[in-house]
């Protein structure tokens, strides 16, 4: 939902800083693949680590680097073909670094109970699959548009519940996780109708 309707509110901070880097030099892609780099980085190095409320602000902050390249792009040439790959691969590869060090910290140093670590595993598969599911209609002639959970919503629910979880408040990263498990089993199937009824008129 929010990468339909949330980009023009964030255009207001994103675009300068889009010019600014620009003006240094930086290309779309270059921007792309240090915004992943970093953000591997942070959620592999803290999350596990237990520094929760950290890594949650920081992943925040970085992640901004998904809107960043595109309206660099947009600014320029108007992104390429292979820009657009990039893009999409890298943010398949950081969804899968945070939800994975996710899991590491809910087995290896929280002790989770194993409903949790399920919710969080659902969590990665799923977020692969709405993905998925998106470039495979598109590439079949679609409009693949929407969705309730899509990866602004999983970034911010995800981010917020280990950030809360970090500041001590119970239960909030079990709540995260469920509510994203669910919502993404939803979001599939909401894709998958998407395509279905193209299909038939």
């Amino acid at each position: 939902m929010l990468s339909v309707h949330g980009r023009k509110p964030a255009a207001v901070v994103v675009e300068p800083i889009a010019k600014i880097f620009l003006k240094m030099g930086l290309t779309p892609n270059a921007v792309t693949v240090v915004g992943t780099l970093v953000t591997i980085g942070i959620a592999v190095s803290l999350i596990p680590t237990g520094h929760l409320v950290w890594a949650a602000v920081l992943s925040g902050l970085f992640a901004a680097f998904d809107m960043l390249d595109g309206t660099m792009a947009r600014m320029t040439r108007g992104g390429s073909k292979f820009g657009a790959i990039l893009d999409a691969s890298c943010d398949r590869i950081t969804d899968g670094a945070l939800f994975c060090a996710i899991a590491w910290w809910l087995i290896f140093t929280d002790n989770a109970h194993a409903s949790t670590v399920v919710a969080c595993m659902i969590t990665l598969v799923s977020s692969q699959v709405i993905s998925y599911v998106k470039a495979k209609g598109e590439a079949q002639g679609f409009t693949m548009v929407g969705g309730l959970v899509e990866r602004p919503e999983r970034l911010i629910v995800g981010l917020v519940g280990i950030g809360l979880e970090g500041l001590g408040l119970p239960w909030a990263i079990e709540i995260a996780l469920w509510a994203l498990a669910i919502g993404s089993i939803f979001t599939v199937y909401q894709r998958l109708m998407i395509a279905a009824r193209q299909d038939e008129s």
